[in-house]
């Protein structure tokens, strides 16, 4: 007998959403040495920017701006994750994609730096 399995909609699918959500800062946290430091400067400078800021605007910024490295980072994590999983020799493409991950880390640092530096300054 085929019973048909039913999607999972409405507030069900929000709260499973929320639980795998969990389970990838969970494994992120567990796993991934950068995401852990980048979540110590976070739980530093969020807080901060409450003092730092001069109005919504500036505050909302250098908390966005905090949060985007660690999203980025959650990036990251996953698509080395998944290039780990297809094979573990090198591969050009592999490389590149990792690279390009890096990258957008870094790039997501140095946006992260330059707005701290240039709001504490003025």
């Amino acid at each position: 007998m085929n019973e048909k399995k039913q999607a999972n909609t409405g507030l069900t699918r929000i709260i499973k959403a929320g639980g795998y959500s969990m389970q990838g800062l969970q494994a992120a946290f567990r796993h991934e040495a950068a995401f852990r430091q980048e979540l110590l400067l976070a739980l530093i400078f969020i807080p901060l920017a409450f003092f730092v800021a001069a109005g919504p605007v500036e505050r909302i910024v250098l908390i966005g701006l905090t949060l985007l490295v660690l999203i980025v980072e959650l990036l990251n994590s996953a698509i080395e994750a998944v290039v780990d999983r297809v094979g573990m020799e090198h591969h050009e493409l592999a490389g590149r994609a990792k690279d390009m991950g890096s990258a957008a880390v870094l790039l997501s640092l140095f946006l992260w730096v330059y707005a701290w530096v240039d709001i504490f300054i003025n």
